[in-house]
């Protein structure tokens, strides 16, 4: 395989654990949580410094200057008086194309898809799947949410953040269609026929990149 695969996810789709399958049949790296452990050993920042701060917004983010500022470079007496949300986001971003500039691999969450849009071996799917479906995968991974109302609570306060955060650092809209290369239902196809699915469409596209060649 020579595609890097992002995927946004639904909380409870199993969007994580479809990127592990992925990743373990192509025989490489997914990155999730690890995303966060190397962007904070390449930036300078402390780990939990950029744990608080992932896949969530701030309202003092300045979209347009940050942009601007990493569009055009940025000079040390501006980074410094950058809001911190806004340096790690521009870290979590620095690393992600780092990431894929070393090959193929599966990143999960953090606007990958957005940081990697001109990159023509990146293919951007989002996992998306039913509440009951969520629910259910939620409660079995998480011992301490035993009733479907925390399960819900739980999901829905996480996916308002995700949505805040990708709506808020890139120029689309989080789950909807037209901002990814392909949305799958977790529910419909299950976790390991949503792989499969998936394995089917990377095959697709670089079978097509290869004959563009």
């Amino acid at each position: 395989m020579n595609t890097i695969i992002t995927i946004g996810r639904q909380f409870g789709s199993g969007g994580h654990e479809i990127g592990e399958k992925l990743a373990e049949y192509y025989g490489v790296k997914c990155y999730d949580k690890e995303l966060l452990s190397r962007a904070a050993s390449e930036s300078g920042f402390c780990k939990e410094m950029i744990q608080q701060h992932d896949e969530r917004p701030t309202n003092s983010f300045l979209y347009n200057l940050v942009m601007d500022t990493y569009s055009f470079g940025y000079n040390a007496s501006s980074f410094v008086d950058m809001p911190i949300s806004q340096k790690v986001f521009l870290a979590q971003f620095e690393t992600i194309k780092r990431i894929a500039a070393e090959g193929p691999c599966v990143i999960v969450g953090r606007c990958a898809d957005y940081a990697l849009a001109d990159n023509p071996n990146a293919l951007h799917l989002f996992i998306h799947a039913s509440e009951d479906f969520k629910i259910r995968y939620i409660m079995n991974r998480f011992d301490d949410i035993t009733t479907e109302q925390k399960a819900r609570e739980f999901m829905s306060k996480k996916d308002k953040q995700r949505q805040s955060y990708y709506n808020y650092y890139s120029s689309k809209k989080w789950g909807r269609a037209d901002s990814y290369n392909f949305t799958i239902s977790s529910s419909t196809f299950g976790i390991d026929g949503s792989t499969k699915l998936i394995t089917q469409l990377v095959d697709d596209f670089e079978e097509k990149k290869t004959s563009k060649g």
